[in-house]
């Protein structure tokens, strides 16, 4: 059944005339740009990343292994066994990291158990020492990687759980072994590209 003609004539009425007050409206608000703060994205991410982590860990890796069920271990990919909370970490920033949207986050240690997790840049350096000092306070700041001008947040990464400080301190290339639980054993750098 074909509406009535009288209803398009209103429609159209309605957005050119008496309705024009909503259009505008929600175009004026589409119209303005939207700023936000890199820290506060910085702060939205590191959530999001932070509450995963913490579910994962405590509500999966503790959990299941504690019952018996499966337990975490290094070499997960090959062996019947859940990634450590930092692989979950590491493998999802890698995923983040190809989907081609510019923002990167990756685990820096201090004490790294492996050299590809130690800092790669004097402000990861800084950083990392800064959030050991102050783990309620990110460190954060512009960086230039090549040409591309980027804002990095780096985050405390804290022992959560047992499961973490007992990889830590009984890891054979670990270069600290005296870790105990809500200790800082590292960072998450959080990258977010900015326009020039």
């Amino acid at each position: 059944m074909k509406p009535p003609v009288i209803w398009g004539t209103i429609l159209v009425l309605l957005l050119l005339g008496g309705g024009n007050w909503g259009l505008s409206s929600l175009l004026k608000d589409s119209e303005a740009p939207v700023m936000i703060a890199p820290e506060l994205v910085a702060d939205y991410v590191h959530s999001v990343i932070q509450a995963n982590r913490i579910v994962y860990t405590k509500n999966i890796v503790d959990k299941l292994q504690e019952s018996g069920i499966v337990a975490a271990g290094e070499h997960w990919k090959g062996e019947n066994a859940l990634p450590l909370p930092a692989q979950f970490l590491i493998e999802t920033g890698r995923l983040v990291a190809d989907s081609g949207k510019g923002i990167k986050y990756k685990l820096v240690s201090l004490w790294p158990i492996y050299v590809w997790n130690k800092p790669e840049t004097e402000f990861e350096r800084k950083g990392l020492e800064a959030v050991a000092k102050s783990p309620d306070q990110p460190f954060t700041g512009f960086v230039r990687i090549g040409r591309e001008r980027y804002f990095q947040a780096i985050y405390a990464d804290v022992a959560v759980s047992q499961t973490c400080v007992t990889c830590h301190n009984q890891h054979i290339n670990s270069s600290r072994r005296d870790f105990k639980l809500n200790d800082v054993m590292g960072g998450i750098v959080i990258t977010i590209p900015v326009t020039p």
